[in-house]
């Protein structure tokens, strides 16, 4: 199917309410293999709306390009020596502990990425992975990717995911690294005190899968981040040649963002400032893992520009990737490896300043059962190519997503396709476990703030809440029916 049938199907799709059946692959082409029209010519006309016609606007571009261009390699160069080392890591004791300044924020903010040890006892988490085992076996209609054998299932509302969901451990570590990392002024409408549960898939991968190679990409859409104005507000500074001033933690701007313009399966429609997943086994390196580009700001700032300048040497040449090689584009409809209803995917050909395959994006340090990782919504990640390893990769993901009015309208509406067993929302549709045996209930949720995440219970009004905070909590349980 084309891209252009392909949008066509999934606007019908949008116009009942529903989305179309499919799995992980469906979103991205690393998957899928999926071949994509040219965008349209109202791209072009886009990217002068955004960066300007004159001589001057593109002029302090080219310089904010160059300079960026710079700092990337030294920052590059910190990677390559450093490996999976650079990548930060936190006890779960330390990070609730710890105070709003604490030391650990700095190297987090910077790298868009950190380890949260021991969220969850081992074997507790062990426990988990063995139910979802056993709901597999029961349950072997379930769908997931590859097809011939799964991976990456199409189950979110198994009794552990439920259970996982609502650990206050797991809510804990979700409230403390919104609070300390994000920020907004008191008298914007969210709370990053009240974490709401965005129900997402899980991967059990074997050993010696190459199947979900999962390449690099950014999650909360592609086109999106240039064609939505709100999206694209979140980047002014870098999108008008002040980069440095780029702030990712202003949650401010992303309220009202629509990252989902073209319903696409798999597309998240809602703010997760982290993505994140919990560990449910013992994986390292080159054993099947995440890996991610940890240079926040610098990446996030080329992939906003990349779709304004082009090369004017050949990728054999050796100076292709010299700042004086690449030129300001506003003629033509190139968005690099951006595509309607897709992720927004990298690679070397398409980004290749950010040298991908080259140790510019490096695996995560091995996890323990019950360990956590967390992603900044911006950050570019992967999923290591082969499993080398000799035992399951095994991981339930879980995003961090404050509450807001439109996150209370997306759980209002996932509340009542988790009493059917059907797919969130934002996710492939279809029956989904509708009728499996073992599937989760509200009776497998853990605790009461567990409830409130999911829509189940009013949110509560506390001292000390701000303006904001306590405007968006008294909205958010209208929003849910309390």
């Amino acid at each position: 199917m084309s891209n252009s049938a392909t949008i066509s199907s999934m606007q019908s799709m949008s116009s009942m309410g529903g989305k179309a059946e499919g799995d992980i692959s469906t979103i991205f082409t690393s998957l899928s293999g999926a071949e994509h029209d040219a965008l349209p010519p109202r791209f072009a006309d886009l990217k002068k709306e955004i960066v300007g016609t004159s001589h001057e606007a593109h002029r302090r571009l080219t310089e904010s390009w160059v300079d960026l261009l710079a700092e990337l390699q030294v920052g590059l160069q910190e990677i390559q020596r450093k490996g999976s080392t650079i990548v930060p890591e936190i006890s779960f004791k330390e990070l609730t502990e710890s105070g709003d300044k604490a030391a650990w924020t700095k190297e987090v903010a910077k790298r868009g990425v950190v380890i949260v040890r021991d969220v969850v006892p081992d074997e507790e988490a062990l426990a988990w992975k063995q139910q979802v085992l056993d709901y597999i076996k029961a349950n072997p209609q379930v769908k997931g990717f590859p097809v011939e054998d799964k991976q990456a299932y199409e189950i979110y509302w198994s009794k552990s995911q439920v259970q996982a969901r609502s650990h206050p451990n797991v809510l804990g570590a979700q409230k403390a690294l919104m609070s300390r990392l994000f920020h907004a002024d008191p008298n914007a409408p969210l709370s990053l005190n009240y974490p709401v549960s965005y129900a997402d898939r899980l991967r059990i991968r074997k050993p010696g899968d190459a199947k979900f190679a999962l390449g690099p990409h950014i999650d909360g859409g592609s086109l999106e981040r240039w064609e939505d104005r709100q999206y694209r507000s979140c980047y002014q500074e870098i999108l008008s040649g002040k980069w440095r001033e780029h702030d990712p933690f202003n949650v401010g701007r992303r309220l009202g963002v629509n990252s989902d313009l073209y319903n696409g399966p798999n597309q998240c429609s809602v703010f997760r400032a982290f993505q994140g997943w919990l560990s449910l086994s013992s994986t390292g390196p080159s054993e099947g893992t995440l890996r991610v580009f940890p240079l926040l700001k610098e990446a996030s700032a080329y992939v906003l520009l990349r779709p304004f300048f082009k090369p004017t040497l050949p990728p054999t040449d050796p100076n292709y990737l010299s700042a004086d090689a690449w030129t300001i584009d506003v003629e033509s409809t190139n968005f690099p490896n951006s595509f309607m209803a897709g992720a927004q995917e990298l690679n070397d050909s398409t980004h290749p300043h950010l040298r991908l395959d080259d140790g510019g994006i490096v695996s995560v340090k091995k996890v323990e059962p019950g360990d956590m990782v967390f992603w900044h919504c911006d950050e570019i990640h992967a999923v290591e190519s082969v499993h080398r390893g000799e035992g399951d990769s095994s991981v339930f993901y879980i995003p961090s997503t404050p509450l807001t009015a439109k996150t209370a309208e997306y759980i209002k509406r996932q509340k009542d396709v988790f009493a059917q067993g059907v797919p969130p929302p934002d996710f492939p549709g279809g029956a989904g476990e509708n009728g499996f045996e073992g599937v989760g209930t509200p009776g497998d949720i853990l605790t009461d703030e567990g409830r409130k995440a999911i829509g189940l219970a009013p949110f509560s009004f506390k001292d000390g809440m701000s303006r904001g905070e306590g405007a968006v909590v008294k909205e958010a349980n209208s929003i849910l029916g309390f």
